[in-house]
Order: structure tokens, then sequence, then C-alpha cells
């Protein structure tokens, strides 16, 4: 395991605008300085962005009606409390996600699921790397120059480059800087409201709508993309707060900073989708042709800059999770590994992708393990008291955690058992590759539905309360005076 600082260094300055040392090694008080309002805006910052919108435009495509699409943003964002309670454990431990999810795992165990999450933050790059390219080629097109394939790998690489600014300056820095880009965002996305319901079209309202299987599987797109899908990055921000501060504030700034920027620009990705006409670009952003010109060019460059600000979250998380896994790297070399990957694989599917087929399939599929891991994560910190020894977390071997190898089987059962149980009930018919579960046509009023993220948490979380539960109880009341 690296360690990105020694003991001597413990006492260095966090600020903003200097790259920041730590990976995954444990914060100190004395640089825990973020504020439940400060972790509020971080995630509103990083969700006060354009890739929210073009979610409201995505499930609309699927073929709801509006008040179906409603309905399904309104239910889907209240998961947002999952991020919410995958943020308590950061404070008390001082570490990443992926270093607490050590507890239920155990060292080597925990490196299963570790690279599930390195692949899904990676996921999420490419989305955010792929709708910055094709923004830039898109508003090259707008002024009269079409870019040739040489010309688009030069964007590619560029804007990989770029992304890499924030997350090497690292927590203090992304703090800051997303909080200032969503007072900006927050003016553009006000004068695009003021557009879009100026031109609503109100008899999108009695569009028939979807089938039940339909409005389920847009619903899960945004519980994936939305509360769930963060909740492997949750304690990599919150870990910054001080260890005193009361749980309740750090879940409701957690869970509020995404959940309210979520639901109003999904909703004006819906509304929109009802103005009618193609939606301006290659990126599909949602932003209609009616709108006048001198807002749509400015939009689009301020859009890139948020879909740049957005990927620091992922690429700063994927960063720390590779340290979790095991690579013997510092945080900053695994950011520039993850940009390269990153570039590459959008490279590939710009040219040759299918990518609203292949995201729809990444949105769907990344339940399947994430909502086992939740279940069996928060199962673990309810059932230890919410207590951890932090020292044992950051033991390479040996400690509290260390078990049978390195590996605590029953999260490792519980995860599989979970992952196949929503796999059971998955509709990813359009997705690649498409697949449909087997209990998802088995329940009449239900036909084709998916609600693979409820049975993998369920599963997940009862199997390993059944199978851990006095080990782990035990655990909590051998604790030393160095727990938290």
């Amino acid at each position: 395991m690296t360690s990105d600082v020694t003991a001597g260094e413990q006492s260095q300055e966090y600020a903003a605008f200097k790259i920041e040392q730590r990976g995954i090694d444990l914060i100190p008080d004395s640089d825990r300085k973020m504020r439940p309002s400060g972790l509020f805006w971080l995630w509103a910052g990083a969700v006060f962005n354009v890739e929210f919108l073009f979610y409201g435009v995505l499930i609309m495509t699927f073929g709801l009606s509006v008040p179906q699409a409603v309905a399904a943003i309104l239910i889907g964002n209240l998961f947002y409390a999952l991020l919410g309670f995958a943020s308590l454990q950061g404070p008390r431990t001082g570490t990443t996600a992926f270093m607490i999810s050590r507890a239920p795992f155990g060292q080597n165990g925990n490196r299963l699921v570790a690279l599930f999450n390195w692949f899904t933050q990676v996921g999420f790059e490419i989305e955010g790397l792929y709708f910055v390219a094709a923004t830039v080629i898109l508003l090259f097109s707008l002024h009269g120059t079409h870019l040739t394939g040489p010309a688009k790998i030069v964007v590619i690489i560029l804007a990989a480059l770029l992304q890499m600014v924030m997350p090497l300056l690292g927590h203090a820095t992304i703090s800051k800087i997303l909080r200032y880009l969503a007072y900006i965002f927050i003016v553009f996305f006000a004068v695009f409201a003021g557009f879009t319901f100026n031109k609503l079209h109100l008899s999108h309202f009695h569009a028939k709508p979807a089938t039940f299987a339909v409005w389920t599987t847009a619903l899960v797109v945004l519980i994936s993309v939305g509360g769930l899908g963060w909740t492997e990055n949750g304690n990599d921000y919150s870990r910054y707060l001080p260890r005193s501060t009361p749980s309740a504030r750090t879940f409701w700034a957690a869970a509020l900073g995404g959940a309210i920027p979520s639901v109003i620009l999904e909703l004006l990705g819906v509304f929109a989708f009802t103005i009618g006409g193609k939606p301006v670009g290659i990126a599909q952003i949602g932003v209609p042709q009616s709108f006048p010109s001198w807002f749509v060019t400015p939009f689009l460059i301020f859009a890139i800059f948020q879909l740049l600000s957005i990927n620091t979250i992922d690429l700063y998380s994927s960063g720390v999770t590779l340290q979790a896994l095991g690579v013997p790297v510092r945080r900053w070399g695994a950011v520039i590994i993850d940009t390269v990957v990153c570039a590459v694989v959008t490279g590939i599917v710009l040219f040759h992708g299918n990518f609203y087929a292949d995201f729809a399939g990444f949105l769907l599929y990344i339940v399947v393990w994430l909502a086992p891991w939740f279940g069996i994560f928060i199962t673990d910190f309810l059932l230890r008291g919410r207590k951890y020894d932090s020292l044992s977390l950051q033991s390479a071997t040996g400690g509290l955690y260390w078990r049978n190898g390195g590996i605590h089987w029953p999260a490792i059962f519980a995860q599989v058992v979970g992952m196949v149980a929503a796999l059971m009930w998955i509709n990813a018919d359009f997705a690649q590759p498409s697949y449909i579960g087997p209990i998802s046509n088995h329940f009449p009023g239900l036909s084709g539905g998916d609600f693979s993220w409820a049975l993998g948490m369920v599963v997940g979380a009862l199997l390993y309360w059944l199978l851990a539960r006095r080990g782990v109880k035990r655990e909590a009341g051998s604790l030393s005076h160095r727990s938290l």
C-alpha cells in the first residue's frame, strides 16, 4: 500500500491551488477545515451541470409522457438520501470510501468491489469527456468549421489534459472552484428556464404514456446517475469534515446538495424536450435550436467547463480507489493513469461506438454491483455501532479487519449473491448488452419492470446481517482506545 505522505508531513497546510499530496492516508484534525455548507456546495457545484439536463432529455427519449418523467425524477432523486448515509463514515475515520469498505470486506476482499468502483468511476469520466469533445466539435460546426478525425483526437487529448488539473490540485481546490462554478451556472440555467417555459408545449402532457417496464427503466437510470451512483464517492469528500460534525448536518449537506440541482435540471431537460425540433448538437444535451444563438454559444462554452469539473469528482475518487486496490502509485500518478485510460476509450467510443446504447447499458449494469455493496456497507456501519478502528483500516496487513487472509467471506458471499439477485430483476432490453432478468416478466402487473436496485440492496444487506452480525459486533466490542 502506498501512502502519499510520511508522518512528518502530517502537519502540511490544507489549501486551495496547491497540489494535494494526500491520497488514502488518514486526514489529521488540522486539515479537516470543511464545513457542512462546503460539502453542500461541493455536491451542488458538481450536479449543477449540463449532464443532469441531458438525463432529463434522455429519459424522455424512452417514450415517457411528461407526468411519467416528472414522477420518475421526483422519486428517483429521493435516493440522494443514500449519498447522505454514505457520507457519514468519512468524518469518523478520516479516510476514503474504499478504505472504509475494508471493514466489511477485509483488506484483500475489498479489492473486488474496489475494482468494480474503479471501472464505474472511469465509465463516468468517459461519459463526461465524450460530452466535452462532442460539444467542442459542435461549437466549431455551428461557426462553420467541421473538424477532421485528427482534429477530434487533438480535442480529446486537450480536454483530457485540462480535466486533470483540478484532481491534481485536490480536495480544497475542487471544493472552492465547484462552489463558484455553481453560482455562475445557476444564472445560465435561470435564463435557460426562461426560454424553456416561454416555449413550453403543454400538449406533451397528454402524450400516450410509456409502459410500466419502460418507466422503471427510466427510474433506474436516474437512481444510477443520482443518489446511488454517488454513494461510492461520498466519504472521499466528507472525510475533510471535523470528526465532531453532527451526523444530521453531514447527511443533509450531501443529500440536499445533490438532490436539489438534480431535480431542477432534470425537470428542465424534460420540459426542453417538449419544445420540439432536434436538440442542438452531437451531444444532444437538450438545447433546442429555437433558442437564440447569442445564448446557445456561451451556454455551450460554459457547459464545457462544467463537464470538465464534474469529471474531477470521479477522477479524484478513481485515483484513491486505485490506491485502495493496492496499486503502488501516488494519488497524482493514479490521476494520470485514469486520464490516459479515459482518453483512449473516449476516442474509441467517439469514432466507433454507439454512445447512447453503450451508456444506457453502463448505467443499468453498474447498479448490479452498487446496490448490494451499499447494502452491505451501511449494514456493517450499523452493526459495529458506527465505530471504526482507523489504524486497522489503514493497515495493509493485520489489524482488526484482516480476518482470514484479509478476506471477510460473509461480505464476499453477500455481494456475489446480491449481484445475482439484481440480475434476476433487471430490464436492459434496449441497452448493450441486451438482457432481461427472469423475474422481470414473472409477476402480473410488473411485467418487464426493473427492480434490480431494490433486490440487490435488500439481498446483500440481509445476507450480510445474517452471516456477519455476531462477528462484527464482537469486533466493535474489542475496539481499542485508537478507535473513532
